[in-house]
């Protein structure tokens, strides 16, 4: 396949883990093995958590493990108009309607709690009755939230096959554009992806409901979604999926205490079933070997022995 486009998004609020990394090496590999483009694209738009420098250590920590990408990279920030047009799109459908209420107020409205839910779901008899019509986006003292549709989505996933989900029954009206003058996460992506003309989007699998939520968003905004290519994660010793807060686990600490990349893309290599064992391998060698086919369709758990593998130099 040619033509393609795919893009590598790292937020700048925090380094990079290993589970970060192998999703990234991973799209890499995929892009350069179909002849897609790739572009970096710096999602710094949650200001409070944004780090002073870490866009560019982002940066630097790709180039250090061989991941090279096309063109220049961007920023969220350095432009909100497109999302304000998105918004004013959304509003004037009447497809979005501002929203004061508090998480403590949502919460206590709820009548009953999702089990298993990690994000507090919006209660449909809060919807506005005059939610479905057009709205001007003028407010910025409250959040707007998108009118999510009582149906279920379907998504082809090239890696996890064809899921269903229902953002009316897990989250409901989520929000689109927050107080603080930023459009979210959802939105955001979705104005970017379609506007660089993306076509491929590779992430770790605990994002595949939100796919659903995007494919609202793109449906609304009429724009073409983009294949969905979902990977299971990295999870620690603790069960949990890797986390930046993890030190033990930042691709950073291993490069100051003198680990070779060749060895961080081993271990991944070893993970995504392009090496038998663990054994140093270069980027390039890693792209050579990756088959989407071996790659397991179960969580990785990074084990005692991966570590001491890593810090065992020679």
């Amino acid at each position: 396949m040619t033509n393609g486009v795919t893009r590598l998004a790292p937020s700048p609020t925090g380094s990079l883990h290993l589970g970060n990394v192998r999703t990234f090496l991973i799209n890499w590999a995929l892009a350069r093995q179909r002849g897609w483009r790739i572009l970096v694209r710096i999602e710094d738009l949650d200001a409070p958590r944004v780090r002073s420098g870490a866009a560019s250590q982002l940066l630097a920590m790709l180039s250090w493990l061989g991941i090279d990408h096309d063109d220049h990279p961007v920023c969220q920030s350095s432009d909100l108009e497109p999302y304000r047009r998105a918004m004013l799109t959304l509003a004037g459908r009447g497809l979005a309607y501002h929203c004061a209420l508090t998480r403590s107020e949502i919460q206590q409205a709820a009548s009953a709690p999702h089990q298993g839910q990690q994000e507090l779901r919006f209660p449909p008899n809060l919807r506005p009755a005059a939610s479905t019509q057009p709205l001007e986006f003028a407010r910025h003292d409250v959040n707007y939230r998108f009118v999510v549709p009582d149906e279920s989505i379907r998504i082809e996933d090239q890696v996890a096959g064809l899921r269903s989900f229902s953002p009316f029954d897990e989250v409901g009206d989520f929000v689109v554009w927050t107080k603080l003058g930023v459009p979210s996460y959802q939105l955001a992506v979705v104005v970017d992806d379609a506007r660089q003309g993306v076509t491929d989007v590779v992430r770790g699998d605990d994002l595949l409901p939100s796919a659903a939520r995007r494919t609202l968003l793109y449906r609304a905004l009429n724009l073409p979604a983009p294949r969905w290519w979902h990977v299971p994660l990295v999870l620690g010793s603790d069960g949990r999926r890797l986390a930046k807060r993890q030190a033990d686990t930042r691709v950073e600490i291993y490069r100051r205490a003198g680990v070779p990349p060749q060895r961080i893309i081993g271990l991944l290599a070893f993970w995504c079933g392009a090496a038998k064992k663990r054994c140093e391998m270069s980027a390039d060698e890693f792209r050579e070997r990756f088959q989407l086919d071996t790659l397991s369709r179960s969580p990785v758990t990074f084990t005692q022995d991966d570590h001491a593998w890593l810090v065992q130099l020679k």
